[in-house]
């Protein structure tokens, strides 16, 4: 039977403005009142007859009010089915069917957000509130809820139209209602313990803001919520741009990979690597480094995981470029690169990457984990018949660390710890990877015993032929693409090394 009577209604309020009107009409219509707590004491003022709860289950609100109405005649008279074998199980237990249920929730958001201590914010996380209401949703087609006071307008135009009954598709509406209440309340507590796990450094410098001069376009205003000054110490320049600092954030999370090691130095436009050598002193790896896209290198960023001693500054001081990072200076180095007034040249010692991310977009923001995962010899498969030796590996390795820090579709081409090619942004993988190699036959690289790294896996066999036809010796990929086998085969049949990582680093 769709159209089911009220009899017996539980109200366990925090908000009592509106309910007056509700009650009076239940009480007009013979519908037996059950609350407790403050709720009850404000029926009983308004001259209403009242169940207390407390005698129903005959057990008392304990735990300083944290048990009230978690009791199986109580659950029971919410959850029972309106069939014969769970009304005989009500009846042997001596359980009252319950038909309306109305409950709202613990004010917490309003507590986070008037600033209340941690135990005050904790004691408003309703337990017996949204049990009520999930129970009541739960069994729908029996029993009417009303999960908070939006809805007590809709209740009383109900009681006034249809006295004390209700349909089927009445309960249904309340009950989805009753869920989203539950599941946003749900995502306000997850929020306020996830806020807690953030960076104390975002939470602590997240204000004021620092004005940029502009943003991504001059027309664009901008700004900066975070300990910048706590991060880099600037010798020179103009302030930082909008620009600047996604440059130079991307910079910093390639050049993590190879810190603590030999000379690194890359340069990036756009946030995307164009250039990266590593070499046995600062001034090989930095010739090694422009000389991987000279032309993209211009106005570009530069960063190195060394010292800039003298003779690596004169190089360097050769070319016009916006920002230049490393851990420290040389004294006549630094004289040298501050003669150009308008340069950036910024002194940061390592800090571990954030480990979250935020991104705005569509009115609101999502949150990820930062991609930290750096793949070792030991994650490396080789899953071709030809394997490789421990040189290739360790050059699979480097390129990996650099497709990384590419924008996908991503391909990276080295060759003795040298980025000679790249392709980025484009909308298939075998166009990634024509970009890489027509960009290093147009720098003066040969492709020939280059090692590829993919960002993701390769839906088809054909960039691996276009890889062997231009002499790549191995490569390394995620693997996971249903067509893996074909890529493998080919590999087999043409002498080729492959090695899986099982780990996609897509960067959009």
């Amino acid at each position: 039977m769709k159209r089911k009577p009220i009899r017996r209604a539980l109200i366990s309020v925090y908000y009592k403005e509106g309910l007056e009107p509700i009650v009076r009409r239940l009480h007009e219509l013979g519908v037996e009142l059950i609350s407790t707590g403050g709720t009850r004491k404000y029926l009983e003022s308004l001259g209403l007859p009242v169940t207390a709860v407390e005698n129903l289950t005959a057990y008392p609100s304990i735990l300083d009010g944290r048990v009230k109405t978690l009791h199986p005649k109580i659950f029971g008279g919410i959850l029972a089915r309106r069939e014969d074998d769970h009304l005989k199980q009500l009846e042997t237990y001596d359980i009252p069917e319950i038909d309306l249920v109305i409950v709202d929730l613990y004010p917490f958001e309003e507590t986070v957000a008037a600033g209340g201590s941690e135990d005050e914010i904790i004691e408003k996380i309703d337990i017996g509130g949204i049990a009520l209401i999930r129970a009541a949703a739960k069994n729908f087609r029996d029993v009417l809820i009303v999960p908070s006071r939006e809805e007590y307008a809709y209740l009383l135009g109900l009681l006034q139209r249809e006295a004390a009954y209700s349909e089927e598709e009445e309960r249904r509406m309340l009950a989805r209602r009753a869920f989203e209440v539950s599941s946003h309340y749900d995502a306000a507590i997850f929020s306020y313990f996830e806020e807690a796990e953030r960076p104390t450094a975002f939470k602590a410098d997240a204000r004021p803001a620092r004005s940029l001069r502009y943003g991504e376009n001059p027309h664009q205003k901008a700004c900066f919520y975070g300990p910048l000054e706590r991060s880099f110490k600037q010798w020179g320049g103009k302030d930082l741009s909008y620009n600047n600092l996604v440059d130079v954030d991307a910079a910093l999370g390639l050049i993590r990979e190879f810190w603590g090691e030999k000379p690194v130095f890359a340069v990036l436009k756009h946030t995307n690597p164009c250039g990266v050598a590593q070499r046995e002193t600062p001034l090989e790896a930095w010739k090694a480094a422009l000389a991987g896209d000279p032309v993209s290198a211009f106005g570009g960023i530069v960063v190195a995981n060394c010292t800039i001693d003298e003779e690596t500054a004169e190089a360097i001081n050769e070319l016009f470029y916006e920002v230049l990072i490393a851990p420290a200076f040389a004294e006549k180095a630094k004289e040298i690169l501050l003669k150009k007034k308008k340069r950036i040249v910024l002194q940061w010692q390592y800090e571990a990457a954030s480990s979250r991310q935020f991104k705005s977009l569509l009115g609101g923001v999502i949150e990820q984990d930062t991609d930290l995962k750096g793949e070792s010899l030991e994650d490396l498969r080789v899953v071709t018949e030809r394997q490789a030796e421990a040189a290739l590996l360790e050059e699979m390795l480097f390129a990996n660390r650099i497709v990384k820090h590419l924008k996908s579709n991503a391909i990276a081409l080295t060759k003795g710890r040298q980025l000679i090619g790249m392709g980025c942004g484009q909308t298939s993988r075998i166009d990634a990877l024509n970009q890489a190699l027509e960009k290093a036959r147009r720098l003066g690289f040969d492709p020939a015993e280059s090692v590829l790294a993919s960002d993701a896996f390769f839906p088809f066999a054909d960039s691996v032929e276009a890889a062997y036809q231009a002499g790549v010796a191995g490569l390394i990929q995620p693997g996971g693409s249903i067509r893996d086998q074909d890529s493998i085969d080919f590999c087999n049949r043409h002498g080729l090394v492959m090695v899986f990582t099982g780990v996609r680093h897509f960067k959009h």
